[in-house]
C-alpha cells in the first residue's frame, strides 16, 4: 500500500499489484505494421552541468534502453523530440547519438531512423537558403551513420519561410539529395510552439496541401509521413490522399490503437513517443493484430490510453518528463535525473498519477521496484506517508 497526492493537497491510498504483467522479449517478427518507438535519452546525473549547457549523456544506459526496445522487435527513432532535440539535448549531442545508436543497430541488427534537422543554426533570423544547407548537413550525417532520415520540422524554417512555396523549394531540394526513401515529420505546434503555421499556413486543410504537393513532386524519396495533429480524423483523411506506397506512420499519441488497427480503407504504422515507455505492449498488440485479430490488438493496447493521454497533457512538450520518469520506476536506469533539468517539469500529483496508471495496466516488470522508487520520489518532496 502506498499513499499517493491526489492534487487538492491530500492524499489517497493505492493498492499496487503484485503480478507481473509485463511481456518477455523475443517473438516472431512485426509483420503486419512497421512500428518505431521514439526513444528518450539517460542523462548523466554525477556530471556538473547547467540547463542551458550541453547535455551529458549517460550513453551505455542509454544504448541499453535501445537494445531493449529492439528486442522486442521494434525500430527505434532516434534523436527526435522525444530524446529531447531542442528541449536539452543540441545538435551535437544528437549527432553523437545519431552516430552510436546507428552503429548499435547494426551490432544488434535492429532497424533505425534518425531524425534530421536544422537545430546547429544559430538563435536569430536565417534565410530558406541557409536552413537548407542545415538541413542537408545534418541529412548526410544520418545517411553516413547508416541510419534512415527523418526530416524532422525545422523551427529555423517555419520562421524563415515566407509562404508554401519556401517549404516546396526545400523539401524539394532535400528529396533530391536523400540517397534512400525518408520519413517527412509533421509535428504539431501542440508539442512545439514553434512550429505554429508549418508548411506555409495556420489554416491546417491548407498546410496539408502543400504537405501533400511535396509528397506527390518526389513520392519514390517518401517512405512515408509521420503526422503528430493529435487528431484522428485529419490524420485518417490524409493517409487516403498519400501516393501509393507512402506508408502513414501515426504520431498521435491519444487515438494510436484505433489509427493502427485501421480501417476498410486503410491503417497507420507507428512511430510514438508513448512506445518508449509501451514498447513490450505495444509489441504484444501488433503480433496479436498479425494474426488477424483487430479485436485481440485493441483488448491489449487500448487499456493504455489514459496513460498515454496523461503523460501527453498540456502542455504536451513536457511529455518527456513521463516518459523518462516511468523508464526509472521499470528499472531501466538507475535514477530520474534528465537532461536540461526537465524532470522538474510535472508536478508531483501529475507523476504519482502516472505511476498509478502505468501499475494498473502492468506496465512494470518489478511492481516492488516501481513503488519503493515512487515511495523514495516522494520522501525527496516531504510527503509523509
Amino acid at each position: 500500500m502506498i499513499r499517493l497526492p491526489d492534487g487538492s493537497g491530500g492524499l489517497r491510498v493505492y493498492e499496487p499489484r503484485a503480478d507481473v504483467r509485463a511481456p518477455a522479449p523475443g517473438g516472431a517478427p512485426l509483420a503486419s505494421r512497421v512500428v518505431f518507438a521514439a526513444a528518450h535519452v539517460v542523462a548523466d546525473p554525477c556530471a556538473d552541468t547547467t540547463p542551458d549547457g550541453p547535455a551529458a549523456v549517460d550513453w551505455d544506459a542509454t544504448l541499453a534502453f535501445r537494445r531493449h526496445l529492439w528486442s522486442y522487435g521494434l525500430g527505434v527513432a532516434e534523436a527526435m523530440d522525444t530524446a529531447q532535440r531542442g528541449m536539452g539535448l543540441d545538435w551535437a549531442g544528437a549527432a553523437e547519438l545519431v552516430r552510436r545508436s546507428a552503429a548499435e543497430a547494426r551490432a544488434v541488427g535492429g532497424r533505425i531512423a534518425c531524425g534530421a534537422g536544422t537545430d546547429q543554426l544559430a538563435p536569430g533570423a536565417h534565410t530558406p537558403g541557409e536552413v537548407r544547407a542545415a538541413y542537408q548537413d545534418q541529412l548526410a550525417l544520418v545517411e553516413g551513420a547508416g541510419a534512415q532520415v527523418i526530416l524532422m520540422a525545422s523551427r529555423a524554417l517555419a520562421a524563415a519561410a515566407r509562404g508554401p512555396g519556401d517549404y516546396l523549394d526545400v523539401y524539394g531540394s532535400l528529396l533530391r539529395q536523400a540517397r534512400e526513401p525518408v520519413i517527412l515529420h509533421w509535428l504539431g505546434d501542440m508539442f512545439d510552439p514553434a512550429l505554429r503555421g508549418y508548411w506555409g499556413s495556420t489554416d491546417l486543410d491548407a498546410a496539408t496541401d502543400t504537405f501533400l504537393e511535396v509528397i506527390a513532386a518526389h513520392p519514390d524519396k517518401v517512405d512515408g509521413v509521420k503526422v503528430s495533429l493529435l487528431d484522428a480524423g485529419r490524420e485518417i483523411a490524409l493517409r487516403r490522399r498519400l501516393p501509393d506506397g507512402v506508408r502513414c506512420y501515426t504520431g498521435d499519441d491519444f487515438n494510436y490503437p484505433e489509427l493502427i488497427a485501421g480501417d476498410e480503407k486503410g491503417f497507420s504504422h507507428a512511430l510514438l513517443g508513448i512506445f518508449d515507455p509501451l514498447g513490450p505492449l505495444a509489441a504484444e498488440a501488433v503480433r496479436v493484430l498479425d494474426t488477424g485479430d483487430a479485436a485481440g490488438f485493441r483488448k491489449v493496447l487500448d487499456p493504455t490510453v489514459e496513460l498515454s493521454r496523461h503523460l501527453f497533457e498540456a502542455p504536451t512538450r513536457f511529455y518527456k518528463t513521463g516518459v523518462v520518469f516511468l523508464a526509472w520506476l521499470a528499472g531501466h536506469q538507475s535514477h530520474f535525473t534528465m537532461v536540461g533539468g526537465l524532470q522538474s517539469a510535472r508536478s508531483l500529483p501529475h507523476l504519482a498519477k502516472a505511476y498509478e496508471l502505468a501499475d494498473r495496466i502492468g506496465l512494470f516488470p518489478d511492481p516492488a521496484l516501481a513503488e519503493h522508487r515512487m515511495g523514495s520520489l516522494l520522501d525527496v518532496y516531504g510527503v509523509t506517508r
